[in-house]
């Protein structure tokens, strides 16, 4: 009965060729009608789909039960392409957040230790970077002007100018030149504060000129080896501990002023004795405790570091997400430096208070401290700014909705220059697709070329981390523009390849 049913409908105006199940009611003039869509439970087809000869209906169960569950798998994908990639699954128990967090919290404690020991061990081991911290000091004005009237004074107090006045006269009147030497004898104190203004002003002359600055970096030079040896606790040399503070011999700078003044025609510098005097750089009440710490610190110079950065690495790979990981470490590193910031300015405020006026000059002292920290400031704010990039970077590759707006936004813009280059026909051509299929190889490469710029560059500044956070950005930037979106993901969320540039 089924064989006739079928050999009727095909008399009966069905379409040649049409398969089993697809039949059709001729129009008239021999045209067949269009057919209706197949109805079922799946998605309505629309526009071209709508009058594609539909398949043949399943006629079994099994068939029915296969077809419903092709039909959810092409839903469940459909929703993990809207969605976007997978969020990594938590890896272990509690027992990791806590150790995580411990070993994050040891690597943050030790990293603002680990600044000053390199900061000390560079002040004693390089003497081009010792000299490079303290060579500004000559060009501070309150430095020169201390310097000036220390140096004054120790000129002036071995010159006896009251009896230098006497001695005068008295050659003058043994001279037969009376009224000269009575004159003398008459104006000896403004002829002594004469004298005194005329040694002030050329010693500040020459304190501030460039020889002075030559001979400046000479006698640091000269001194450094007197630095470790009173960090040290040997003492001596040209930097040397006097009634608990650090101070700096002036013989080598007494002797350019007496050189200099001579060179002037002031003839009474010639009185001028051997001068061993000293200007104090600072006060060091607890110095056998700084030398202890010198020495603990000149000792684990390089395993502080080392160590702060494996427990860091340690506490980012035991967390339970590394994502996590990195960006609560990179937080915690950048507020370590921010202490150690703060501590800094404590310490300044505790080192101003202790010195006396009548030692040092409290504008000539703030300027000897700020120069002395300037390197450690440096650093701290280096780390400081490495750590809030990092942490930024680890946030923004979330699953937080902050992070996809934000990644969304940006993609939408480089996709609108890439579709406005590609409209006025600018094309990447074989670079872009190979760019696009070497996409992930390329970011990272990247990210480890600008990583290893800042690990081995000397001393990095604060210039040198905003270039390269700029260059970086470019470098994924300029990945962006050319590869856009792989061609198998494209494929898989319906783009068309003529699409991608939007």
């Amino acid at each position: 009965m089924n064989e006739e049913s079928r050999e009727s409908d095909a008399g009966s105006g069905a379409e040649p060729g049409a398969g089993p199940g697809q039949t059709g009611t001729a129009e008239p003039g021999g045209v067949p009608a269009a057919r209706k869509p197949a109805t079922g439970p799946g998605p309505a087809a629309t526009g071209p789909a709508a009058v594609v000869p539909a398949a043949r209906m399943p006629t079994t169960q099994s068939e029915q039960e296969e077809l419903e569950r092709l039909r959810a798998e092409v839903r469940e994908l459909r929703g993990r392409v809207a969605a976007g990639p997978a969020r990594p699954a938590a890896r272990g128990g509690r027992w990791r957040a806590l150790v995580s967090a411990v070993l994050i919290t040891l690597g943050c404690i030790l990293a603002p230790v680990s600044v000053l020991g390199v900061w000390a061990a560079n002040q004693v081991s390089n003497t081009d970077r010792f000299v490079a911290n303290m060579e500004p000091l000559i060009h501070e004005p309150a430095i020169q002007s201390a310097l000036s009237a220390r140096i004054t004074t120790e000129i002036e107090s071995r010159i006896d100018l009251p009896a230098l006045i006497t001695s005068t006269s008295s050659q003058l009147a043994g001279a037969h030149l009376p009224r000269l030497a009575q004159l003398i004898d008459t104006f000896s104190g403004p002829i002594e504060s004469g004298i005194d203004s005329a040694i002030g002003t050329a010693v500040s002359h020459v304190v501030a000129s460039p020889a002075m600055a030559t001979i400046w970096v000479t006698a640091l030079r000269t001194s450094h080896t007197g630095v470790v040896k009173v960090l040290s606790g040997q003492g001596n040399g040209a930097l040397s501990v006097v009634n608990n503070q650090v101070v700096l011999n002036l013989g080598p700078l007494i002797t350019q002023v007496k050189d200099t003044l001579l060179a002037r025609g002031f003839t009474i510098a010639d009185r001028i004795p051997t001068v061993n005097a000293t200007f104090p750089l600072f006060e060091a009440p607890n110095l056998a405790k700084a030398q202890e710490g010198y020495r603990l610190l000149t000792t684990l110079k390089w395993l502080l570091p080392l160590l702060t950065i494996a427990l860091l690495v340690a506490g980012v790979w035991a967390a339970r997400k590394t994502r996590h990981g990195l960006y609560w470490a990179a937080l915690g590193v950048a507020a370590s430096m921010l202490v150690l910031g703060i501590a800094l300015t404590i310490a300044r405020g505790i080192y101003l208070n202790s010195v006396p006026t009548s030692v040092l000059p409290t504008d000539a002292a703030g300027a000897l401290y700020d120069t002395l920290i300037r390197f450690i400031r440096e650093g701290l704010r280096v780390l400081l700014l490495v750590g809030l990039i990092v942490a930024a970077g680890a946030f923004l590759t979330g699953p937080s909705a902050a992070a996809v707006s934000t990644r969304r936004a940006v993609g939408k813009g480089i996709g609108w220059v890439r579709g406005s280059a590609e409209g006025h026909g600018l094309s990447a051509g074989p670079v872009g697709t190979w760019t696009a299929a070497h996409k992930t190889l390329l970011r990272v490469g990247a990210v480890a070329v600008v990583a290893l710029i800042f690990v081995f560059w000397g001393h990095p500044t604060l210039a040198v981390v905003i270039w390269l956070v700029v260059l970086l950005l470019a470098a994924l930037g300029v990945i962006e523009l050319l590869g856009g979106k792989p061609p198998e993901r494209a494929a898989a969320e319906g783009v068309s390849p003529a699409q991608r540039g939007t």
